[in-house]
């Protein structure tokens, strides 16, 4: 192409005084330029040659000009000159529908498909397909209708965007009913019902579609991996990226995110410093998602140190880091560092969210900061003006039940603005447990059982409470209440991380190769116990037993065996890390505390409520969990 400024018109040398002659640039020309366009001021230019040369209304250099505009932002253009356009046809039409779902503009492009309808141009395959687009699930309905009336139904591209649009909507039936009936099903046809599937739950149906594909790329596998970090089964969600890499994918930021989650929920340190690496390493940008889901891994891992060091290197941190930051310090226990972090961070200018507030509260509940915490609890209402959660709420009944501010906690509960959840019961009840309020433990179990609220903790606590008081007929009829309701008790399980294997223990477990080696490793633990004036916290088992049968229950708790086979399997001097889903118990508390002088190894263990770090026979909680 010469260097002729765009839209200049080309002359002859001058004219005589009797002859002019003016060239106009042709069609081909102009729709070559604008197909060759950067910008929209190029866009802008050409349309005014189209206006001085009277070609404004040729019908494809109007099109492409339309579609040009929506390109560049300027749909305001397109749409102007589409109402300019006299009688257009299925073309235009189907351009501007696509347009405006291309930004979301639902609402708009299916007032234009009326319109459509109502100047009587009759649609085709790519109009269903771009009104389908962004379409809610009852607008799609009636378009579905629609196809069927043009005989479109059965196109494979309106079948794609249906079913598309069903799974989006959560219609999984129609959604499957549809994909069945297509005969030779895409590679984006099938990451559709991937999504519908993991979307919705339904993570076994979306596994077995997964391993019939014979064709997958980084997208299908993004979607099962994240299933699966999404469903908590983080150890399903690691085995498959490792497949991923075996079968030479290359894993981007989606994948990078869900693995991290995978990694902090099951405290797989090790991978997650691997999967660090392999950002760095391969091209993936520490961008601020990154650097929060590393934050976030590594909090959840225990390492605050790796946190701190990622929270550092951001540069453009936003409030979303911020709160990342805080929440991992809230719970590993370093309360003063989380709320020094909150001050820097609203004197620096950023608005607190209702994340924020979570782990400002959460702070003040592990650390029985009781006034702080009221104070929290009301700036964010009154200076902030953000209206309390169910989270919120948990925190602050989490704050009031462990300090013994009972009543005051039952009271909350009972006048907040929105309906409380079964996981706000079972923290007032393990309140009541652990303050020994056996009448306001009952009344709040009646109070559930007979709103039909209650659930396997519900129970479990209840049982509890009568446990601790030696109340064995009530813990009878509890646990025949459980039985005929079908409901289980979770059963206690630790695991460990070595050498990049995740390991899990349950109470008395003798499923692991090395268990014989273990067991030897606890009778010597017990012995050093022994020696340094260790007293078994047999109170604390909650069943109808002799002191000796008690002994040997506690010998045997989940996090104890876990620790044992990580003496047996790591260095002297490594830190060993515990991962537990229940609440660590009094006794495994005081012996990893004598253990981790004993061995002079730190010992960090994560439970339900927070994290332990356990350092020369002291830990982070201060005894206060």
């Amino acid at each position: 192409m010469s260097s002729t400024p765009l839209l200049t018109t080309t002359t002859n040398p001058p004219p005589t005084k009797h002859h002019t002659t003016t060239h106009h640039p042709s069609p081909e020309k102009l729709a070559l330029l604008i197909d060759k366009s950067k910008s929209v001021n190029n866009i802008l230019q050409i349309h005014a040659t189209l206006l001085r040369h009277d070609l404004h209304h040729h019908p494809i250099l109007n099109f492409k000009l339309q579609r040009s505009y929506t390109s560049f932002g300027r749909l305001d253009c397109s749409v102007s000159l589409f109402y300019q356009t006299p009688n257009p046809n299925i073309f235009f039409y189907t351009n501007i529908i696509h347009s405006h779902t291309l930004h979301h503009l639902h609402a708009q492009a299916f007032s234009f498909y009326s319109l459509m309808l109502d100047n009587n141009v009759k649609p085709n395959h790519f109009t269903f397909s771009s009104v389908l687009k962004s379409c809610p699930l009852k607008s799609a309905k009636e378009i579905h209708s629609q196809a069927i009336k043009f005989g479109l139904d059965s196109d494979l591209y309106v079948r794609t965007s249906l079913v598309d649009v069903y799974a989006r909507g959560g219609d999984v039936a129609s959604a499957c009913k549809l994909f069945d009936r297509i005969p030779e099903k895409s590679l984006v046809l099938l990451t559709t019902m991937l999504t519908c599937f993991t979307k919705h739950g339904e993570i076994e149906r979306a596994r077995v579609l997964f391993d019939e594909m014979r064709e997958r790329d980084v997208v299908c596998w993004n979607v099962m991996i994240d299933g699966y970090a999404q469903q908590r089964m983080p150890n399903v969600c690691l085995e498959l990226f490792r497949r991923m890499l075996a079968a030479k994918v290359r894993p981007n930021e989606v994948t990078v995110l869900a693995v991290l989650s995978a990694c902090g929920q099951l405290g797989a340190l090790e991978s997650g410093r691997w999967v660090h690496s392999y950002t760095e390493n391969n091209g993936i940008h520490a961008n601020v998602r990154v650097g929060t889901a590393l934050i976030d891994m590594y909090s959840k891992c225990g390492s605050l140190e790796d946190a701190r060091l990622v929270f550092r290197s951001i540069n453009d941190k936003d409030v979303v880091v911020w709160n990342s930051m805080i929440v991992g310090e809230a719970i590993n226990g370093f309360s003063q560092e989380a709320l020094q972090l909150f001050n820097k961070m609203c004197r620096l200018g950023f608005q607190p969210t209702d994340i924020t507030f979570i782990g400002v509260l959460s702070t003040c509940a592990h650390a029985g900061l009781i006034s702080e915490g009221r104070g929290f609890f009301r700036s964010m209402m009154d200076e902030y003006g953000i209206e309390p959660k169910i989270e919120h709420y948990g925190c602050m009944v989490n704050l009031l039940g462990r300090t013994g501010h009972l009543e005051e906690a039952y009271d909350l509960v009972r006048n907040m603005k929105i309906q409380p959840d079964p996981v706000l019961w079972g923290t007032l009840l393990g309140a009541c447990r652990d303050h020994g309020n056996i009448a306001l433990g009952e009344e709040i179990a009646e109070f559930l059982v007979s709103h039909a609220l209650a659930n396997s903790g519900t129970y479990t606590l209840l049982s509890n409470i009568y446990a601790a008081a030696g109340n064995w007929d009530g813990v009878a009829r509890i646990r025949t209440l459980m039985k005929d309701s079908g409901v289980q008790k979770e059963p206690g399980c630790s695991s460990i991380e070595v050498k990049n294997k995740v390991y899990e223990f349950l109470a008395g477990d003798l499923r692991h190769p090395r268990s014989k080696e273990i067991y030897m490793m606890l009778e010597e633990i017990n012995g050093w116990l022994k020696a340094h004036g260790y007293t078994p916290q047999t109170d604390i088992v909650l069943h109808d037993l002799g002191e000796t049968e008690k002994e040997q229950s506690l010998e045997v708790h989940s996090e104890k065996l876990a620790i044992a086979f990580g003496l047996i399997s790591t260095q002297p001097g490594t830190t060993i890390k515990i991962f537990k889903n229940l609440r660590v118990c009094r006794d495994c508390h005081s012996v990893i505390k004598l253990l981790s002088m004993i061995t002079g190894r730190k010992i960090v263990m994560r439970d339900r409520n927070r994290f332990h770090h356990f350092v020369n026979g002291l830990c982070s909680c201060g005894d206060y969990w």
